[in-house]
C-alpha cells in the first residue's frame, strides 16, 4: 500500500509478473536485437526483435507447429528437441535477412540450466549467430537429441499402461519415443536443408 505521496505505482505489466523494465532497458540499450524466447507445455516460439521508438518490429519468427507443418515433426513441441529445432529455424530465418548477432531475452523465465529456452538458444547458435552466453546453461548433444526421454521411455517399457500414458501423443502419431533421435536427425536435416543457397521464402 502507498506509505506517503511519493509512492509510484508499478507499471501494469510489472505488477502482473510478465515484464522486469529494468532488464528489459538493459536489452534495449545494447543497440542489438533480441532474441525471444517463449514457450508453454505444447509449443514455443522463438523470435528476433529490434527494439526501435515507435515500437518492437519483428525481423524473423519461427513457431514449433512450423516443425509438424513444413518439416514432418511427430513427435510432441513443447520438449527440448522441439525447442532446439525451433531456434534452430528461426536463426535461419534471421541469418537469410542478415542478422548476424543477438541478445538474449528470456523474460521472467528463471535461467536454469538445459531449460528449454538454452536448447532454442543452441539452436540460434547452430545457425550461425553470435549470441553472448555461458556454455555451461546450453543442454548436452545428449539431451537435445532427446536421448534422455528415449531413457525414460525405456524404464517405463515393462509397465504398459504407464508407458501407453506417458507416451499417447507420440504413438498416436506414430512415432514411438525410443525413435525420437533418428526423427530429430531426419528433421534437423530438412531444416537445414531448406535454407541451403538462399533457402526459404525470405518472408518467414
Amino acid at each position: 500500500m502507498a506509505r506517503d505521496a511519493r509512492y509510484c505505482v508499478p507499471y501494469r505489466r510489472r505488477r502482473e509478473g510478465k515484464t522486469n523494465y529494468r532488464k528489459r532497458k538493459a536489452l534495449i540499450v545494447s543497440g542489438k536485437p533480441r532474441l525471444v524466447v517463449r514457450g508453454s507445455l505444447k509449443n514455443i516460439v522463438v523470435q528476433m526483435i529490434a527494439s526501435k521508438p515507435a515500437g518492437d518490429t519483428v525481423l524473423a519468427s519461427a513457431h514449433s507447429r512450423e516443425l509438424l507443418k513444413k518439416y514432418g515433426w511427430k513427435a510432441p513441441r513443447g520438449n527440448i528437441p522441439t525447442a532446439y529445432l525451433t531456434g534452430l529455424l528461426c536463426g535461419l530465418k534471421a541469418k537469410a535477412k542478415g542478422v548476424t548477432e543477438a541478445v538474449l531475452d528470456i523474460g521472467l523465465h528463471s535461467p536454469t540450466k538445459g531449460a528449454k529456452v538454452f536448447a532454442a538458444l543452441k539452436g540460434v547458435l547452430d545457425a550461425g549467430l553470435a549470441v553472448p552466453c555461458s556454455e555451461e546453461k546450453l543442454p548436452d548433444e545428449n539431451r537435445i537429441r532427446g536421448l534422455h526421454i528415449v531413457q525414460y521411455a525405456k524404464t517405463l517399457s515393462a509397465e504398459g499402461e504407464k508407458y501407453m500414458a506417458a507416451f499417447s501423443k507420440y504413438l498416436e502419431n506414430k512415432i514411438p519415443p525410443e525413435q525420437l533421435p533418428e526423427h530429430f536427425a531426419e528433421v534437423k536435416k530438412a531444416v537445414v536443408a531448406a535454407f541451403k543457397g538462399g533457402g526459404e521464402s525470405r518472408g518467414g
